[in-house]
Order: structure tokens, then sequence, then C-alpha cells
């Protein structure tokens, strides 16, 4: 059970329909971690922000989903993990790319150099150095690119938080978390 309230749109206030509205049309109904955010509109309007933006760039769709469900796994956040594969396949990825993927590993090198990179930020909270650089580099990803990742990592991050610290319940068709 969430530690906090699961604000519904039909008896909220007018602020958090409005920022709630837009969630709605893109998922057909209000996802729960969405339902937990919005008792802070500044946290839901950042999140919701965010997740648009990143929408839009370089990474494109597969790749960002790639990214989420290695840092899912990762910070053990199931309901990130759940959602995060359903969206996956949804952008075209087979059940197979995802599972290499939450493995944080892929087939194709350049994704596999994205997904290692996110791992080392998440994992040794951001020290990584000019080889991991020049790795990405190596890869094919410019500046664009690594910055584009880093705002993966942090978007998913905070989202990851949010789902275990406030024990969020599962709306998606769980994905067991691979044991460690």
């Amino acid at each position: 059970m969430s530690h906090v309230a699961l604000i519904q749109s039909a008896t909220t206030t007018a602020q958090r329909q409005a920022l709630l509205a837009p969630i709605q049309q893109a998922f057909g109904s209000t996802p729960n971690m969405f339902s937990a955010v919005a008792n802070s509109p500044a946290a839901l309007s950042s999140m919701w922000a965010a997740f648009g933006a990143l929408g839009k760039g370089v990474l494109g769709a597969q790749l960002g989903e790639q990214i989420a469900v290695a840092i899912a796994q990762s910070n053990a956040c199931e309901y990130c993990l759940a959602a995060h594969t359903l969206l996956g396949k949804n952008a075209g990825l087979s059940a197979d790319q995802m599972a290499a993927a939450q493995a944080g590993q892929s087939a194709d090198p350049k994704t596999a150099a994205a997904l290692t990179f996110a791992l080392k930020v998440v994992k040794q909270r951001a020290q990584v150095n000019e080889q991991d650089f020049a790795q990405l580099r190596s890869a094919g990803f410019e500046d664009e690119h690594i910055v584009e990742i880093l705002a993966h990592v942090a978007l998913n991050i905070f989202t990851n938080y949010i789902n275990i610290a406030l024990d969020v319940p599962l709306d998606f068709p769980a994905v067991a978390l691979n044991p460690v």
C-alpha cells in the first residue's frame, strides 16, 4: 500500500486535474506512479516535462527504455522495471532485447556502450572518467547523446526512488527482478 494517497483526477483540485489530463490521455488511464506524485504538483510537472522532453530527444524511445530497465534492475525498482519493459515492447523491442537490457547488455555495440555507461553512473554515483567518455565516443555517441544519457539516468533514479520509497502499487504486468 502506498505511503501517500493516490490522487484521483475526478476528486482532486483543478490544478492537479490539468496536470494529470495529458498523462491520462497518453496512457489511457493514470498510472499509480503519477497518481502518487500528483501529491506535489511541482514534482508531477517536473517529472512529466522530463518524460516529454526526453521523448523528443536524440536517443530515441528504444534506447531510453533500455536504459530505464537497466537502471530499474540496478535499483531494484519493480514498478519501473514493469512499466518500462512494457513501454520498451510498445516501442518495438523484443522480449529478448528487454531481458538483455535488464541485465545491462545488448547485442548492439552502441546500445551496450550506453547501458554500460548508464549503469556505471548509477553504481559509482557519477564518478566516471575520461576512458568512460572515450568508450561512448568510439561507439558513436556525441556530446548531445552523452548529456541525454545522463538525463535519462537522472530521471530514472527519480522515478525509481519515488516508486520504492512511496511503495507505489504495481499497475503494469509484473517483471521479475534478476537475482543479485
